[in-house]
């Protein structure tokens, strides 16, 4: 054949060419055009020294107020780096996974009240907005560029969101830091002490800095530090954050293959890109190369759990992007989540509501409609409270979830919610599934490293 005659560059530019005039008109077939691939220009730079770092601290129990909670134990590379249940147990939970359950000699005091969302490609520039409600914001008014609940009293130093938002969960009850009866970490959360000298953050940081191996890297990496003394706990947020940058990066799954003009799609999955972009709206909100606007919406995802509220409060609810905002029209409105790996996320929303994704996506199409009719049995729980569905036992809260919705339903079959399955599973790559540096056997404190 005349291209076995030719170059082997020739023969990849004659594909080239190919590939991007077939996603020329696909592209012409679209009501919305598809988004430019990524690059190296979309995400921050990342020292590999820093990220190894980053992966011990990541896997370590250290930075818990028991010393039994990791970063990895509601974020793990098996569970698509969450956690595989609706809403798990922070600390006074033992297990893993689906097998996780409530330890009967510590028993936790609620719930985590939210869906432990996954990791990828939140070193991106774009990702400027985190948390399900967007508590934590990247805002140049602020001294540290960074708004967070913490207010004035946030510390400067972390060199960006991810980093921030990576050590919140240390100062959560559930999530990390344990009962204020149980440990000084705790019982400075309780008091209010954060941040300074003794505070809670310091008292993690001191942890760390004994165990002189860690004390060693923190120096290697950071030329700043030439004491264990002068490691802050700024510097293991950026570790980390780092580590997160690094490790989950997704920028090479087959949609991203198609957008560089590698590939093309055919059958379920073509008809499930025209749809996501064309007539059943996906991409209104599931915008741009990480399919997300980072907007929030009220999608009537149902309520499930404890709810999010302040110490004082004893409802169910959780009123989302309201509770940051106090807009009436924030209220039960959640950030838009990116859709990279959303195959291996599950479950789906904020309370984590759906275990499977036909059932979300068929939600999605009518969603004030859907929340009358939800399936409880969707929902992951392990056994612990009869309180789990109060508010889907209330009618009046279950109609001002439903309310709240302002999209207008969508009319798709079964056959369309099977493309746009066959679609959604080209944005798994399995690159950023597996992870780059993966699970360390060790970690310097010697606490257990959780590898099923």
């Amino acid at each position: 054949m005349l291209i076995e005659r030719h170059s082997p560059k020739l023969k990849r530019m004659k594909l080239s060419a190919t590939f991007a005039s077939l996603l020329l008109t696909t592209t012409s077939l679209l009501a919305e055009p598809l988004p430019a691939p990524l690059s190296d220009a979309d995400f921050a730079p990342v020292s590999l020294d820093e990220a190894l770092l980053g992966q011990l601290l990541f896997y370590d129990q250290i930075l818990s107020g028991n010393k039994n909670i990791s970063c990895a134990t509601c974020h793990h590379p098996a569970l698509g780096t969450s956690d595989g249940l609706s809403l798990s147990f922070g600390d006074g939970g033992i297990g893993f996974a689906q097998e996780r359950r409530a330890d009967p000699n510590n028993m936790p005091e609620e719930r985590i009240p939210r869906n432990s969302p996954a990791l990828f490609n939140l070193g991106a520039h774009e990702f400027t907005v985190l948390f399900h409600d967007g508590r934590l914001e990247a805002d140049p008014s602020q001294p540290t560029g960074i708004r967070t609940p913490m207010g004035a009293d946030m510390l400067v130093g972390f060199d960006n969101i991810l980093s921030a938002q990576t050590m919140f969960p240390v100062l959560s009850r559930d999530e990390m830091a344990g009962s204020f009866r149980e440990n000084e970490v705790g019982q400075l959360i309780r008091q209010g002490i954060i941040t300074g000298q003794g505070g809670a953050w310091d008292v993690l940081s001191r942890r760390v800095a004994d165990i002189p191996e860690y004390a060693d890297q923190f120096a290697a990496v950071y030329p700043k530090i030439n004491t264990p003394d002068d490691i802050a706990f700024t510097d293991i947020s950026n570790a980390i954050a780092a580590f997160v940058s690094f490790e989950w990066r997704s920028d090479t799954a087959p949609f991203d293959q198609l957008l560089r003009g590698q590939t093309t799609f055919e059958g379920a999955a073509q008809d499930g890109l025209e749809l996501f972009y064309g007539e059943a709206n996906c991409s209104s909100c599931h915008t741009g190369a990480f399919q997300t606007d980072h907007q929030f919406h009220a999608m009537a995802s149902p309520q499930i759990g404890p709810g999010k509220s302040a110490t004082f409060e004893d409802h169910h609810r959780d009123d989302g992007r309201f509770r940051v905002t106090g807009k009436e029209s924030d209220r039960y409105a959640f950030r838009t989540p990116s859709l990279r790996n959303v195959m291996l996320t599950a479950p789906y929303g904020h309370a984590g509501a759906h275990s499977d994704i036909t059932a979300f996506l068929e939600s999605h199409i009518n969603p004030a409609k859907a929340l009358e009719a939800y399936d409880r049995s969707q929902a992951r729980l392990p056994d612990y409270s009869e309180q789990d569905f109060n508010v889907l036992d209330d009618p009046e809260q279950v109609q001002a979830i439903a309310n709240a919705v302002k999209v207008a339903p969508v009319d798709l079959s079964g056959g369309d919610i099977k493309a746009l399955i066959a679609f959604l599973d080209k944005l798994t790559d399995p690159v950023s599934i597996a992870g780059r540096l993966g699970v360390p056997e060790t970690v310097p404190s010697g606490l257990e490293v959780l590898n099923p």
